[in-house]
């Protein structure tokens, strides 16, 4: 499969590494800032979104894998477009179930927005989260927010049963705040509550150089229950990132 790369920060570098760990071929990088180095190909350029979309190279590309800033996605992914490339998105801070394009149709699953062009064919999968064990942890926590709900039919009212917070901590430099994975946390659970007016408390922490952590608490007068997924790096990010090009492009 070829690969063309938008985003060549630090999750950038990682899908690289991903990607031709898994036999696959990087044949574009468009990066804002094209003075990154690159190691693994002499002859491979770092282009600037001006010129990179446009390059023989970018249209030579199976899919592209994006991951810029909320202020960028968008025209990243229509640049993409119109060189006919569909895109990995794992951009977040920003709705893609706004892009409108004439005769494109787009589905919502879950955590997940699909676009599908006229031919039926996908032209972007954007997801607030490629984590293998991040998709596992959305079900365990849907699970239990129906369990609770089951339970605690009075939760708004405060009238005992659980009450349900969350946490969720990254590193420093991440630019949307709550995570993507954080809102999507909590609209699993108010979805699951149906509770008329009832706002989920998300606390929003950074710090230092954290991968990705997230935590729900259901917390009670009895007792608390917490559920945890900690990021230990970018690579399970990554891992899924390709992976669902690989399925894209099967």
């Amino acid at each position: 499969m070829k690969i063309a790369i938008i985003g060549y920060g630090k999750m950038g570098h990682m899908i690289e590494e991903v990607a031709l760990e898994r036999g696959h071929q990087v044949v574009c990088i468009v990066d804002a800032n094209p003075n990154w180095k690159i190691q693994e190909f002499e002859d491979l350029k770092i282009y600037s979104p001006e010129e990179g979309f446009e390059t023989e190279a970018f249209r030579s590309a199976d899919v592209a894998i994006e991951f810029t800033t909320p202020a960028t996605a968008e025209e990243n992914i229509r640049k993409a477009w119109k060189q006919g490339v569909p895109v990995i998105s794992g951009s977040t801070g920003w709705k893609p179930e706004e892009l409108k394009i004439k005769n494109y149709k787009l589905k919502i699953e879950g955590n997940k927005v699909v676009i599908r062009n006229e031919e039926g064919k996908v032209m972007l999968a954007w997801s607030s989260n490629y984590s293998v064990g991040v998709n596992i942890f959305f079900e365990l926590n849907k699970f239990l927010a129906q369990e609770m709900k089951n339970l605690t039919p009075t939760l708004s009212q405060g009238e005992g049963g659980y009450t349900p917070s969350i946490t969720e901590i990254h590193h420093i430099h991440k630019l949307d705040k709550p995570s993507g994975t954080a809102k999507t946390l909590a609209e699993q659970i108010e979805d699951k509550l149906k509770i008329k007016n009832y706002e989920l408390k998300i606390e929003s922490i950074r710090e230092g150089e954290v991968p990705g952590t997230h935590e729900v608490k259901w917390d009670s007068e009895e007792d608390t229950i917490v559920i945890t997924h900690i990021a230990k790096g970018r690579r399970g990010f990554a891992l899924g990132a390709v992976l669902a090009a690989e399925g894209l492009t099967r």
